[in-house]
């Protein structure tokens, strides 16, 4: 037997035991295309995993999800997660140490008394909450982003929403989980930044903007305070509760999970994502790509004035974060990949999905640095940070272009980055925050050095990729779920320590410094893609008009 093989085996061993003694941790992120469930060992290491696909639908002319479909796919990936561990270790899984539970950030589940959902969900990528943020961050003097969930009360409010007058409880889809496994109305304060605005200095809700709220919706006379509606926040390490024998029939209807397991505070997929990163503590950052794409600067202090680009939101431990968040991310790109699959199977060539995407993405480095001047734009939703009311996907090849499939793939690749970067730049030209370094994870990632090099060009700053990258948010709500269980038994450890000296001590990480060429052709993209921008917004206008005449036909 060689020594890779003992070492193989050895960990078999390790992880059978942690299955064993429940020194372990479940994970669950809903995202905004897939359900993941990961169960890590005592060493942080993944022990099995589950997945289910699923994607918003347009409901009453806005983005949703349906509840049912959240019961099914949290389920189905833990029964995924529990067979594998089945067919690998031989064990029934009835008992894990602790249990995490993430989701995107934002948007609004209103419920009343009795628990009843009252419109569908609401999700991040809703921007018809204009007037509720325009108003909400003049009264505040603090950023209220279209997505945040008081834009949305807000929103329903200004529009009369029969609703409004029975709400008891708003909520993330985190939040809404967590209630159904524990019977707990709590948010973790990263995921709880993003609906209302957050005090860092007592990790909760900012009580002067509660009463100026209450202020403003006064004369309608409901009979709801603002502050009993949202859920209690609760910071990393906190007792959020334990999985109720409901709650365990929820996850695993089989019936094999047991309850009384310990449960860490919901977060939202951007702290995790900090988490999964490493990147809680002052000047790191970290980008998410997926549906959307951000980054999550984590500040030394606060910022000096309102930017409606920035979302002022936190760590899970109450860090004070600025955000830079772009609605739209690789669906789009995701869409011309599959295109090009369906023409390798009409030309009989059975090519994998994940060597499809490794194939086109390395292909898109070697073309021209600014994409041979060719302009696409991937917006699937609208992009407040340009002023984009409506996305429309476009791609455009002016005369002069180099039309090829390398500058094709590399303008697809750098598109998702250029809402990013005007972003960063606000952040880091208007206020002078330094960044030391990005840490960068998602399914964007997958295939090595593309995506991580033209980020880092893109923005200008060292973009490192670690081997979570592709676990992303549902490893990190794993680790939470870990310090919640550590916490319990005594470690007294900050979440930066923790992850500094426990989780990342002994990690390996790639690390990509910008490059000049790399940024040269960048800012020429960015030139003409800004340019460009005039011509989104008409399209986005047109054809949203043009779609309502055919629906109406």
């Amino acid at each position: 037997m060689t020594l890779t093989d003992q070492e193989a085996q050895s960990s078999h061993e390790q992880q059978r035991a942690d299955i064993d003694a429940a020194h372990t941790a479940l994970g669950i992120e809903l995202g905004s295309t897939r359900i993941k469930a990961v169960l890590i060992d005592s060493h942080f290491q993944v022990i099995a995993q589950g997945g289910f696909e699923w994607e918003n639908k347009l409901v009453d002319g806005l983005w949703s999800y349906g509840l049912a479909d959240v019961e099914r796919g949290v389920q189905t990936a833990y029964r995924a997660l529990a067979d594998t561990v089945k067919k690998e270790f031989d064990v029934t899984l009835t008992r894990v140490g602790a249990i995490g539970i993430s989701a995107m950030m934002h948007g609004y589940l209103a419920f009343d008394a009795d628990g009843k959902q009252l419109v569908p969900f609401r999700t991040w990528r809703n921007t018809n909450t204009g007037p509720a943020s325009e108003k909400l961050t003049e009264l505040f003097d603090f950023n209220i982003p279209l997505r945040w969930s008081i834009a949305h009360l807000y929103q329903s409010i200004l529009n009369e929403e029969p609703h409004v007058t029975d709400v008891a409880k708003i909520q993330t889809l985190a939040c809404y989980v967590h209630e159904r496994l524990t019977g707990r109305h709590v948010l973790g304060v990263g995921d709880a930044s993003g609906m209302f605005p957050i005090d860092s200095t007592t990790v909760d809700y900012d009580q002067e903007r509660l009463q100026q709220f209450r202020d403003l919706v006064a004369e309608k006379g409901f009979q709801w305070d603002v502050a009993d509606l949202l859920p209690t926040v609760l910071a990393a390490g906190d007792d959020a509760g334990e999985l109720t024998a409901e709650g365990a029939r929820f996850l695993d209807p089989s019936g094999n999970l047991e309850a009384g397991i310990a449960m860490c505070p919901p977060e939202g997929d951007a702290g995790t994502g900090m988490v999964a990163t490493n990147a809680v503590a002052p000047r790191t950052g970290n980008v998410s790509a997926g549906t959307s794409i951000f980054a999550m600067v984590v500040l030394e202090k606060a910022l000096k004035k309102v930017h409606i680009e920035l979302d002022p939101v936190t760590t899970p431990d109450g860090s004070p974060v600025a955000m830079v968040h772009s609605n739209n991310g690789s669906s789009e790109l995701d869409a011309w990949v599959k295109i090009f699959r369906e023409f390798a199977e009409i030309a009989g060539v059975d090519i994998p999905k994940p060597r499809v995407y490794d194939l086109l993405y390395e292909h898109g480095l070697t073309g021209d640095p600014d994409g041979g001047g060719l302009v696409a734009f991937n917006f699937l939703s609208g992009e407040p940070i340009v002023g984009v009311e409506t996305g429309r996907p476009m791609f455009v090849n002016p005369p002069a272009s180099t039309f090829n499939l390398a500058n094709f793939m590399r303008t697809q690749l750098m598109t998702p980055f250029a809402v990013l970067r005007l972003g960063m730049n606000i952040l880091t030209e208007d206020e002078g925050v330094q960044v030391d370094r990005l840490f960068a994870h998602g399914g964007l990632f997958k295939t090595p050095i593309v995506a991580q090099q033209l980020m880092a060009g893109a923005l200008g700053v060292p973009v490192a990729v670690g081997k979570s990258a592709a676990e992303g948010g549902a490893w990190g709500i794993a680790i939470l779920a870990k310090f919640r269980a550590d916490r319990a038994n005594g470690d007294a450890q900050s979440l930066p320590d923790y992850l500094a000296e426990r989780v990342f001590a002994d990690t390996e990480s790639s690390v990509i410094d910008p490059v000049a060429r790399d940024e040269e052709g960048f800012e020429r993209f960015l030139t003409r893609y800004q340019a460009a921008i005039s011509v989104q917004q008409e399209a986005g206008q047109a054809l949203s008009t043009h779609s309502q005449h055919e629906s109406n036909d």
